[in-house]
């Protein structure tokens, strides 16, 4: 955990514990399902009183569910929950143990008679065959229940958990680290609060492979990284003798996937729109981005809890494209600090080597 959890900072309505996490906005909790045996899992976001969502996806070779009941032109207002799976396409069937638990708990669009369709978006990340591991074992419904079933707010796990058990980093330019779980979050005042929780999975790599340096290191708070080592030669060296050994992989296949979150009160075309903006932290992260191999993803959510009046912002065009601007560009910065805290979780596993365990830190 770093050193900016558990940080109490005042607001002008009360005083909150904050995490550096995702569930630092209010109305947010988030559970994991890990298959360590498989080096897969399922990631969920709950949203029991229901979020605004937008959604916008960067790379190109997607695998998705719903992300077109959210489009701001059609009929469904709020999300209640969001998946971030393994698994590849075959992982989305997460969501369906999302939906069976979501439906026992009363909560979804409501349809009369006391029916309800829980909206479940979801995104997935390709893991299948990871470290030796069978192409088979993949998340199935059962995981997504057992997500909800551990979801809550606070704390939240990082690293080789939920999506990013299998998780891989800069396969695509041969400087291979361990990926996983990571979230943060940021407050912006007035009890304004943007958080990101993310599943690193990318082609390219959040580490400069020449100098062993996170990219967006630059963007850290109050020292939530824990003092990064200059990274020595030795570790530097290695890198470069395992890349002039390296095989290229037969199938080159990865995706980074998010949600962002806020408790300002958005529509969905706003929601869309810090979605899009968001994307920006993944390319200020990971070199390069948004790839033909990956399937780049990010939900963005809105609780509602505070109205965007309530965040300070003066511009020519409004006041409120100001305040959205703000909102944007914080969610941005967000994910990518997510991004290295989940870099700095992950842990060796299946002949996949951590940040940690090559550079020292």
């Amino acid at each position: 955990m770093s050193k900016a959890d558990h940080k109490v900072r005042k607001s002008s309505s009360n005083t909150r514990k904050l995490y550096n996490a995702i569930t630092d906005v209010a109305g947010i909790e988030v559970g994991h399902c890990t298959d360590i045996d498989n080096l897969t899992g399922t990631t969920v976001i709950l949203t029991r009183g229901g979020a605004v969502a937008g959604v916008d996806v960067r790379g190109a070779a997607p695998g998705t569910r719903e992300t077109d009941a959210i489009n701001p032109i059609n009929l469904v207002e709020k999300v209640h929950a969001v998946v971030l799976t393994g698994g590849s396409a075959y992982g989305l069937a997460a969501a369906d143990g999302v939906m069976g638990y979501l439906e026992g708990q009363g909560i979804g669009f409501p349809l009369g008679e006391g029916n309800v369709v829980p909206i479940v978006p979801a995104a997935a990340l390709f893991d299948l065959g990871r470290g030796g591991t069978s192409f088979s074992g993949r998340p199935v419904a059962a995981f997504g229940r057992t997500a909800c079933e551990g979801a809550k707010t606070g704390a939240v796990e990082q690293g080789n958990v939920g999506a990013g058990t299998g998780a891989l980093t800069g396969i695509l330019i041969e400087n291979e680290l361990k990926g996983g779980i990571g979230t943060a979050s940021i407050d912006l005042d007035n009890g304004v609060v943007v958080g990101a929780l993310v599943a690193v999975n990318a082609g390219g790599s959040p580490v400069n492979p020449d100098t062993g340096e996170f990219y967006a290191a630059f963007l850290e708070i109050n020292n939530e990284f824990g003092g990064l080592k200059p990274a020595s030669a030795a570790p530097l060296q290695a890198g470069k003798d395992q890349a002039s050994t390296h095989k290229p992989p037969t199938t080159i296949s990865n995706t980074t996937i998010a949600a962002v979150a806020t408790n300002v009160e958005l529509t969905k075309a706003q929601a869309t729109k810090v979605a899009q903006m968001a994307h920006d932290g993944i390319a200020r992260a990971i070199r390069p981005a948004h790839t033909m191999f990956d399937g780049d993803t990010i939900f963005a959510l809105s609780t509602g809890e505070r109205a965007i009046a309530d965040l300070e912002g003066e511009g020519m065009w409004g006041d409120t494209a100001a305040r959205i601007n703000t909102i944007g560009s914080a969610a941005a910065d967000t994910l990518a600090r997510a991004i290295i805290h989940g870099m700095l979780a992950a842990e060796s596993i299946g002949g996949m080597q951590s940040y940690t365990d090559r550079y020292g830190h």
